[in-house]
């Protein structure tokens, strides 16, 4: 510890310094210049519990006009004054609502054309008149869907203010004349989580949320779902669409017809075992004529709900999974980058669509949410918690999303 006498480099660290060292044995203090992108830094070792040491440092920190970040450094720690107090922006609510409605309708059309026949009446006015014949399976869709959504951003939202940091309202992102009519939603943060614990909470929030509302909505809707033959061939399924299997979705078609769908005519002399091995992974051989369930339009919104809910997941970046998996490891996360694109540009062989999520995370995936305190552990539930959210990542993970026949 610094002698009782020694003097800091500035007046900064003349107010900070008292309190500072109730918390830590300091070993150095920094003043912060053009090249350095800190007004003040401490380093030294912790000698008390590092989150009631961050509350006790915080206020003072914010007094003196910088922002708090506890930092480890080799074997020992940093406390860092940022230049500048965090300062949330009001967001403008209208943006929400008008993002809000213009989704809703998009999904409303999505579901209305969905399992809709070609009208005999090929003008824009026969295919809109078709399109309002077909309203009341919109509904069905747009609102199933819409509820899973808004669970897994008010999911994040309500953790969010529940610690204390300021968030806004749920963006949701409209994609007219698409499967869906959507793109998803996304919340923004106004500030930094406190810690990883406040992280994971905030993360993983979405996604358990979001399942609580999907799973029930898709078992009732493959309960509402008949069982049909699937197209003979090619030609007779030209422009059809089969959705990919994950675990979850496996098991809960299981649970309601007590078969492994979609059912083959013949497993060509392989056991079933290895057949479905196969098939989960690469989506082949197309299952021609066997038996499948026909999604309602409640089963077609809760199996794009799983959809949702694995791709948030995806263990990079800013993603929920992202976060799940950086506050386990850290700073070693970054290593796993390479890994996670090679896997996706791997799968983008069987499904074309992890190409685009490949690129996504090439240029984002290297940049994780960091909490303005990486010192403080997470508690063992919380350990508990986010190897959960890997696991559900792997329950839900659909390695063929959507297959063209």
């Amino acid at each position: 510890m610094l002698p009782d006498d020694i003097r800091s480099p500035n007046d900064l660290a003349d107010k900070l310094l008292p309190l500072v060292r109730q918390v830590m044995s300091i070993t150095d203090i920094t003043e912060g210049d053009q090249k350095q992108l800190f007004a003040i830094r401490f380093r030294g070792t912790l000698i008390s519990d590092s989150q009631l040491a961050f509350e006790k440092l915080d206020p003072a920190f914010k007094q003196a006009g910088t922002t708090l970040l506890f930092r480890e450094e080799n074997d020992g720690h940093e406390i860092l004054g940022m230049p500048g107090v965090i300062q949330p922006q009001a967001s403008n609510p209208f943006v929400n609502v008008i993002l809000f409605l213009l989704t809703l309708v998009s999904m409303l059309m999505a579901g209305a054309m969905y399992g809709m026949e070609a009208p005999a009446d090929t003008s824009i006015l026969g295919i809109l008149q078709a399109i309002l014949q077909n309203l009341p399976n919109g509904i069905t869709f747009a609102a199933s869907l819409l509820g899973i959504l808004m669970a897994h951003e008010f999911g994040h939202y309500f953790a969010a203010r529940f610690h204390r940091i300021a968030v806004s309202l749920p963006y949701f992102l409209p994609f007219p004349l698409s499967l869906f009519g959507t793109l998803g939603a996304f919340i923004r943060l106004k500030e930094p989580p406190k810690n990883r614990r406040v992280l994971l909470d905030i993360g993983l929030s979405g996604p358990i949320a979001g399942l609580i509302v999907a799973i029930p909505v898709l078992l009732i809707g493959l309960y509402l779902s008949d069982l049909g033959r699937l197209p003979l061939n090619a030609m007779t399924a030209q422009g059809s669409v089969l959705e990919g299997n994950s675990l979850l979705y496996l098991a809960m078609k299981y649970i309601v017809t007590g078969e492994f769908l979609p059912k083959p005519l013949h497993y060509a002399g392989l056991s079933p075992f290895i057949y479905w091995v196969r098939y989960f992974f690469i989506g082949l051989p197309m299952p021609y004529g066997g038996t499948d369930v026909l999604l309602h339009p409640l089963a077609w919104a809760g199996w794009a709900g799983l959809l949702v809910t694995m791709l948030n997941l995806i263990p990079a970046g800013q993603l929920d999974g992202g976060h799940a998996i950086y506050v386990l490891l850290g700073k070693a996360t970054k290593r796993l980058w390479p890994f996670i694109i090679g896997l996706l540009l791997l799968l983008g062989t069987v499904w074309p669509g992890w190409y685009i999520w490949a690129g996504l995370v090439f240029l984002m995936g290297r940049t994780y949410a960091r909490p303005r305190d990486e010192i403080t552990p997470l508690d063992p539930q919380r350990k508990w918690l986010a190897i959960f959210g890997l696991v559900l990542f792997v329950l839900v993970f659909i390695p063929v999303p959507l297959r063209t026949f």
